[in-house]
């Protein structure tokens, strides 16, 4: 086959080529889960995970030597894989630090379809109050040809593998999946996805419909300094302890003074 390249760093790109390159589709199957992390201090990382089964690798032997992540890792994008799964299939992942909600959003909207007009934001209030909202929407409406941006199609002379896509019969939907999670701090106020394992999770709708993701977190002042509250309780209660102490051997040094006067009384 030569070699895979993706002309943009468009890691989805990538993985429209790892399902197209089954050529015979029907049984092949590829999922895909993207998660966005946001720390309590407004840096994350965005992680892309592709994972093709047994029957993409018998279909394209060779596969993983013909994958190339150049643009990927030219973008910042550090790739892990492909690596051989214990099912016979194939996985990478693709990791970009982010050093704000804005870069976050900025990968999220590289990334492509699904991804329409995702968004994070975060905003400081009064007394430090951080708002993180997550918006916008997973779609996919026009099939596989959506994972082809026009450099793609450019570069391969028309859609790679249309015909093979289109014989097998194969759509996004029955060859595919696309999770997206999302791992923010603070309080959940409202959100569209499920909790799951401490993260908020969206299945992506490959038939052409839509599912909002939408959400909000509260994250307080002394919310990222967990440690503070035990240690000052901590605190407080030796400060207690030290001052019953004191008050003890101040009591008890009282006593052995009128003792000792009792038995040794003064003579005017």
């Amino acid at each position: 086959m030569g070699g895979i390249l993706s002309p943009v760093p468009r890691p989805l790109v990538v993985v429209l080529l790892v399902v197209a390159a089954g050529v015979v589709l029907s049984s092949c199957r590829l999922d895909v889960g993207v998660v966005v992390r946001l720390e309590p201090d407004g840096t994350g990382e965005v992680t892309v995970t592709a994972t093709a089964d047994a029957d993409v690798v018998t279909q394209a032997p060779g596969l993983a030597a013909d994958l190339r992540f150049d643009d990927a890792t030219a973008a910042g994008w550090t790739v892990e894989g492909p690596t051989e799964t214990e099912k016979g299939g194939l996985t990478v992942t693709l990791r970009h630090p982010a050093a704000s909600a804005e870069e976050a959003t900025n990968l999220l909207a590289s990334l492509g379809p699904p991804f329409v007009g995702v968004t994070l934001a975060r905003t400081v209030g009064v007394e430090d109050e951080v708002t993180v909202t997550l918006n916008g929407r997973l779609e996919l409406t026009g099939g596989f040809e959506s994972f082809a941006d026009a450099d793609l199609v450019g570069a391969a002379g028309g859609v790679p593998f249309a015909d093979e896509l289109q014989a097998s019969g194969a759509t996004p939907a029955t060859s595919m999946s696309v999770v997206l999670r999302a791992e923010l701090p603070g309080d959940i106020r409202s959100t569209t996805g499920r909790e799951e394992a401490g993260g908020l999770m969206w299945d992506a709708p490959l038939d052409g419909s839509s599912v909002d993701v939408a959400t909000t977190t509260i994250q307080r002042a002394d919310e990222g300094a967990s440690w503070a509250g035990p240690l000052s309780w901590l605190a407080l209660a030796l400060l207690v302890t030290w001052l019953a102490l004191v008050v003890v051997v101040v009591l008890a040094t009282v006593r052995a003074r009128r003792r000792r006067r009792q038995r040794h009384p003064v003579l005017h």
